[in-house]
């Protein structure tokens, strides 16, 4: 498995997926893990987006228990429509390799809240 799922550094950074092949390859390692992945799609064009960000970025380092991945919906249009993104920010949290819930919106409060519910 990569070096995010086990222990270290790697764990506190957000996972910036630029491939679909890319994408893949971390969603087939999920599968086997059942730590808490929470994809952020989103748009550069997207203010919402923007405002995201760096509550993302920080929550990261804060929860480092869970894995955090940005998908651009403009760059990798086929996996957001996988996951039925219609818009910005949607954040999808997955575990095992399953989408156990799904926030859309830029709400800092819920984002939190949800990471609480469902990292253990």
């Amino acid at each position: 498995m990569g070096a995010y799922w086990s222990t270290g550094a790697n764990r506190s950074k957000v996972i910036e997926i630029h491939s679909t092949k890319k994408w893949r390859v971390h969603y087939e390692e999920s599968k086997g893990t059942d730590k808490l992945m929470v994809i952020d799609f989103s748009a550069s064009w997207c203010g919402p987006c923007g405002y995201m960000e760096p509550i993302v970025k920080e929550f990261s380092t804060t929860y480092t228990d869970v894995v955090f991945f940005k998908i651009d919906v403009d760059e990798l249009a086929d996996v957001a429509k996988e996951f039925g993104v219609q818009a910005m920010p949607t954040f999808v949290f997955m575990k095992n390799g399953k989408e156990v819930d799904k926030l859309v919106g830029a709400d800092r409060e819920e984002l939190e809240r949800m990471i609480h519910k469902y990292r253990f």
